[in-house]
């Protein structure tokens, strides 16, 4: 558990190192700190994070730093309080008596806000492996929730992670995600643009290829196996996309008639 005037001592007095960053489990912003400790910008910036630190609210301190020691008690369904766990620092009576009253237990939307607001912090602060725990915990609360699916595909991607990316990315799509130019554009999408698999995954609609199970077509008591007719139903629904895509403006003419071709060759 962090504390709030020990982060903020280390930030005034070894800020320049990064000593406080790495207190408070932000590994990435404390290298940063150590490789620039010789400029006095790090040093200044460490003694003002010191500051911001001992001036911050208690309670966004451990909602930030300490969010798993940090619970939501609802009062009479209307008001919501927060409030740290110090069970050490309460006295004997008081202690007792929160024992012995009842307490409501927080809703999974209220853990589930807790838990991406913890996943987007620490994707903010680089901790991208930090951030895919959190995101992966509030999934599991909604299975179906669009923008875990597509922070965990900007978190995967930034990982160097496609696989989970691509996994992710195409879940968000089946749910009704549509910014298909969110997709093309946005910068932690980027590792995720440049690999093979991203043009084929672009003309399937941004959806994965789900594999076709081989079916059994000889009879074991047939002497004779007839030859078989040539299927071209998937080069009908390959071009049905490629329209559907043209129609959207995700492709343009000049695109549609190359894919045709190379569909049709």
């Amino acid at each position: 558990m962090k504390d709030k005037t020990t982060a903020g001592l280390l930030a005034i007095f070894l800020g320049g190192l990064g000593v406080h960053r790495f207190y408070l489990g932000q590994a990435g912003l404390g290298f940063f700190h150590l490789i620039f400790c010789w400029f006095p910008v790090s040093w200044l910036i460490g003694f003002i994070n010191g500051l911001i630190i001992l001036t911050m609210d208690d309670d966004k301190f451990n909602l930030k730093y300490n969010p798993e020691h940090f619970k939501v008690i609802k009062k009479g369904g209307r008001r919501e309080d927060r409030e740290f766990r110090r069970d050490e620092r309460r006295r004997p009576q008081e202690v007792q008596r929160r024992n012995t009253a009842p307490v409501r237990q927080p809703v999974n939307q209220d853990k589930q806000q807790m838990l991406k607001k913890s996943g987007i912090d620490k994707y903010k602060d680089y901790d991208y492996q930090g951030a895919i725990e959190e995101f992966k915990k509030a999934l599991e609360l909604d299975p179906n929730d669009i923008s875990i699916h597509f922070n965990l595909a900007c978190t995967y991607s930034l990982n160097e992670e496609a696989d989970k990316a691509f996994e992710h990315l195409d879940r968000a799509i089946t749910l009704g995600f549509t910014d298909f130019k969110r997709i093309k554009e946005h910068d932690a999408l980027a590792y995720l643009r440049i690999q093979d698999a991203f043009d084929e995954f672009e003309l399937n609609g941004f959806r994965l290829k789900q594999a076709v199970p081989q079916k059994q077509t000889q009879n074991k008591n047939q002497a004779v196996q007839e030859p078989a007719v040539e299927d071209h139903s998937p080069i009908l629904d390959q071009l049905k996309k490629l329209d559907e895509l043209r129609l959207k403006g995700l492709l343009t003419d000049e695109e549609f008639v190359t894919q045709k071709r190379k569909l049709m060759d």
